[in-house]
């Protein structure tokens, strides 16, 4: 092999005599380096511009004469595609891949990159057996993860027709103010808040792929909300957002167009919600410095997305956009730790000090108001619960069912004259609702409380309604077996009973787990430490650099 670069020809000749080897044959192997340099150049460059990799394949050593091979794909095809592909070019029927030590799962969570080193080993048919039953224990897990969260949330959604079931879905604008929305949107936005949050609770646990799942169920519910509802809140956009960091995390190049017009959506939605140079934000809560994370997000996925397409100057450009707000966002830790000495909590400091652009006093005075404005927020709570409990009382006392009151008051907005009204116009007759006691547990229900603990909470309270009320939301809604141990024992249920008992054990179960992953803090997606995405602005530097021309 003749060297054909004179630079290669000058080393050779000094580092032949070095190695007591002759000059052309460090030629050789110089000129070699070079046209493999060049050949993964090239790789490196259709990578970029396509998203195709080229894979490293290092075959078993019996697999005929051939011990490595190379392989073109993208990063986020599923290990089984590439199982069949080296399988067909190769002949081998039952293999696994491995890299750095590990089995490939899904191809784009293992760490796998252009230009990976990849091993193909062979395995018995039980092996590959137990290999596809995972996978498919795996889909099923997923599977019925999305059907418990749809079918909890449905629950929730459908107890009442009011926007008052239940203070764990109330539905509110960015000042807390109940939102009235119409029954069939306030489900599908209920279903779609509540997979988006199933789906946040998992991207903390970096369950990336199964929380995608969940964020793409929510985005088909969010598409059949009215578009002036969406305008009006930022849920919309913030999903877009987590959509596309998913994408990021599971290296997904595929999704890259789907991906780029979600960060488009998301812009625009901020800029509908927000309000130009965000002033209606502005007017609202007085800061905007609590929502700038968001705008870091967007800015780092958009410039991350230009540098995969090979646009380096936007990536540039977005990844400046994106510093400048890292720098403002980042926190002073002393003054983090002297808050949290006033006995705020982590989540107020964080708050605190982006509302108040790291100013401390006024930091300090920002949460205190916060925490006044909940806590009143709470007391018109408690008194429109109360008022409309009242309501719903006086209208059941007059024979109407409570669904029926429930639903007039709704179209009364809580006038009790006007709901008596439009329930004599609807013609109906007053249906007598039993004893008190079954008028008393029909109000309880109506508040979102299950008929056994509502009914044993009355029998604890000796039938009071406020007593019963106040217990069951003490308890959260579960009465401990001690509670329970004390109430009056009542007859032995029938097995239609007991089918409904459990049933209704059943959807309480199904309800609590989608409770549980439903954010406490109303401003918990606002709450960002940014580790992950410094750790993403300096990788973004690092590949920017290497681009730079020297």
């Amino acid at each position: 092999m003749r060297c054909c670069c004179v630079g290669a020809q000058e080393l050779a000749e000094r580092y032949a005599p070095l190695l007591r080897l002759p000059v052309t044959e460090v030629g050789g192997a110089l000129e070699l380096i070079r046209q493999q340099a060049v050949k993964r150049g090239k790789e490196r460059q259709r990578f970029r511009e396509t998203s195709v990799a080229t894979l490293e394949l290092l075959l078993p050593r019996d697999n005929r004469k051939v011990t490595k091979s190379y392989l073109e794909t993208r990063l986020d095809a599923r290990v089984q595609e590439l199982v069949d592909r080296i399988g067909e070019d190769f002949g081998l029927k039952y293999i696994k891949l491995i890299l750095n030590g590990r089995t490939l799962c899904p191809l784009d969570q293992q760490g796998v990159k252009n230009h990976s080193k990849v091993m193909v080993l062979k395995v018995s048919d039980a092996e590959w057996k137990l290999q596809l039953s995972e996978e498919e224990e795996k889909e099923k897990n997923q599977k019925e993860s999305l059907q418990r969260t749809q079918k909890g949330f449905q629950i929730l959604s459908e107890r009442d027709g009011s926007e008052d079931s239940s203070p764990f879905l109330e539905i509110a604008d960015q000042r807390g103010n109940p939102l009235t929305i119409p029954p069939q949107e306030k489900k599908a936005l209920i279903l779609a808040m509540g997979f988006h949050e199933k789906g946040r609770s998992l991207m903390k646990k970096k369950q990336f792929d199964l929380a995608l799942c969940h964020l793409l169920q929510a985005d088909q519910q969010f598409s059949r909300c009215g578009s002036a509802l969406l305008a009006s809140v930022d849920n919309f956009a913030v999903l877009q957002l987590d959509v596309v960091w998913c994408y990021r995390a599971l290296e997904a190049l595929s999704c890259l167009e789907d991906g780029r017009s979600r960060l488009q959506r998301a812009e625009d939605c901020f800029l509908r919600c927000y309000g130009e140079r965000q002033q209606r934000l502005l007017m609202i809560k007085g800061n905007t410095g609590r929502e700038e994370v968001l705008f870091l997000r967007l800015h780092l996925l958009q410039s991350l997305l230009s540098y995969v397409e090979g646009n380096d100057a936007q990536a540039r450009h977005q990844l400046s956009k994106v510093e400048a707000l890292y720098t403002r966002l980042c926190l002073d830790s002393e003054k983090m730790a002297q808050l949290m000495s006033l006995g705020f909590t982590e989540r107020e400091a964080r708050l605190g000090l982006r509302a108040c652009e790291g100013d401390l006093q006024e930091a300090a005075i920002h949460i205190g108001n916060q925490r006044q404005e909940r806590e009143e927020l709470k007391q018109r709570e408690r008194k429109r619960r109360s008022r409309r409990m009242e309501a719903i009382s006086s209208l059941t006392e007059l024979g109407y069912s409570r669904r029926d009151a429930a639903r007039a008051l709704q179209h009364a907005d809580g006038d009790v004259d006007v709901a008596y009204g439009i329930l004599l116009d609807s013609g109906g007759s007053a249906q007598a609702t039993g004893s008190h006691s079954e008028g008393s547990v029909e109000q309880l229900l109506y508040l979102g409380f299950q008929r056994d603990v509502s009914e044993a909470a009355l029998r604890l309270t000796g039938g009071d309604v406020q007593l019963a009320t106040q217990l069951l939301l003490d308890q959260q809604g579960v009465l401990s077996p001690e509670l329970l141990s004390e109430s009056p024992s009542s007859e032995e249920p029938s097995t239609s009973t007991g089918r409904t008992h459990l049933t209704d054990q059943l959807d309480s179960e199904l309800v609590n787990e989608a409770l549980e992953d439903i954010a406490r803090h109303e401003e918990d997606y606002l709450d960002l430490n940014l580790e992950e995405e410094s750790e993403l602005i300096a990788t973004m530097k690092t590949y920017l650099n290497s681009c730079t021309p020297a």
